[in-house]
């Protein structure tokens, strides 16, 4: 990818925040465009919690309905069938394949809510059917999963947003504000840090048989074929590097799109990591603690997170700090503030309040730039960036290698073993 300026960066990025976008105009794409008053039918693939988190949130707006959803497990069809007939009064079709889904003609839009490797997949045969897409974040499990997705969205010029609703929250947007102001001077180092103590040591459970209604074929899909383990499944899938990245992947991408919208859209030079279990113990593969460290063009990043223990940088279990030449930004969800370094006079000491739960209004900005055919806040050119990014965290930690990045060609400079974790092996029949 290449950098752009962080000014451009701002422009480039915004619909419903900054008045930008790119308008796309062709024939198909208007007649495509859900009009202000029409129906908008979506069709949700993934019916786990966030799965429903995230539907709950599209029926916020009246227009919105849900004439199928789709998972493997019959379980999770039902719990999701209970909201939607809740909310809209009429229970939805329910399918295990997700083609079926994305084929229907009763479907304007996709929301895919799936474990990590099944984020590319339905999103680019979205794309490919004409439907416009909500994906949950991190893009892909890989940085090839991600390019395919943006890709797709491109070539068949859809509307697609990245679930990373910290983009459209408004303390977010007002530290990023006065850091793009210029107020902290030259920002030459940024930390970002996720110390979770509700997270890890699950057990080391034996392997067993699925679930009874669990399609766990269907389930793995692209990944390996694996002997069926209650940690793998659900929620822990994310603790297990075939479906996901860990902390990195997950909580990272969140804090890493503040720090990345902050500083514009320059790609790191190079990256090193450390890292493993340390505490944790149990049958997970991916670290319980770690740090990266990305060296940008015009500052240098730190990311860093560790399981069971949640006292952080300043006494925050997350966060993120921006240190400038006249002072030190400090955010997180409860709010932002401004401490001024003691020997300058520039700065006068500031704090910001959280405002309200950011998710309704990155869902509202999906819908309004469905509409509209510009580009949402968390576009896949945005999505990806970010995303690769975290991944290159975990490539540097899993290669034990100080690596270069060739953003140009979105190869690592001289590491096979490093390349190969670029993009992700596909069991076969599937292909990406």
């Amino acid at each position: 990818m290449k950098s752009l300026s962080r000014r451009d960066f701002v422009k480039k990025t915004s619909c419903a925040v900054a008045a930008a976008g790119t308008l796309w105009s062709s024939t198909r794409r208007a007649s495509a465009a859900v009009g202000a008053n029409s129906k908008v039918r979506i069709g949700l693939v993934g019916c786990g919690g966030m799965g429903r988190g995230d539907l709950a949130t599209f029926f916020l707006n009246p227009e919105v309905d849900c004439p199928v959803i789709c998972d493997v497990d019959d379980a999770q069809l039902a719990k999701t069938a209970e909201l939607v007939e809740g909310k809209r009064g009429t229970r939805p079709d329910t399918v295990k394949d997700f083609r079926r889904l994305i084929d229907r003609k009763d479907v304007d839009m996709v929301l895919v809510a799936t474990p990590d490797h099944w984020h590319a997949l339905p999103t680019v045969y979205a794309c490919e059917a004409g439907k416009d897409v909500y994906v949950e974040k991190p893009l892909g499990k890989s940085i090839a999963e991600g390019r395919a997705m943006l890709e797709a969205a491109r070539s068949n010029q859809r509307v697609v947003q990245m679930g990373t609703q910290w983009r459209s929250g408004t303390h977010y947007r007002e530290a990023v504000e006065f850091i793009h102001s210029g107020k902290l001077g030259k920002v030459r180092q940024v930390r970002a840090w996720a110390y979770l103590d509700w997270v890890g040591g699950i057990g080391n459970p034996p392997d067993g048989a699925p679930p009874a209604g669990v399609d766990y074929d269907m389930w793995l899909g692209p990944a390996p074929e694996r002997p069926f383990n209650p940690n793998r499944f659900h929620f822990n899938f994310r603790w297990f590097w075939d479906y996901a990245g860990g902390l990195m992947t997950d909580w990272g991408v969140h804090l890493l799109n503040i720090c990345l919208w902050a500083m514009g859209m320059e790609s790191p030079r190079s990256v090193y990591s450390a890292g493993g279990k340390r505490v944790v113990e149990d049958n997970t593969e991916t670290p319980d603690t770690q740090i990266a460290v990305y060296d940008f063009p015009s500052y240098t990043l730190i990311w860093e997170h560790q399981m069971l223990g949640g006292v952080g940088i300043g006494g925050r279990p997350h966060g993120m700090a921006f240190s400038g030449s006249e002072g030190t930004l400090v955010l997180d969800d409860s709010g932002w503030e401004v401490i001024p370094e003691p020997k300058k006079k520039s700065l006068e000491p500031l704090k910001g309040k959280a405002g309200v739960d950011a998710r309704p209004a990155h869902v509202r900005n999906f819908l309004d730039c469905v509409q509209s055919r510009q580009q949402p806040v968390e576009n896949l050119e945005v999505g990806h960036f970010v995303s690769t990014v975290a991944h290159l965290g975990n490539i540097a930690l899993r290669t034990g290698s100080h690596i270069a990045w060739d953003a140009e060609n979105e190869r690592v400079a001289g590491e096979r073993d490093a390349n190969h974790l670029v993009a992700s092996a596909y069991r076969k029949p599937w292909k990406l």
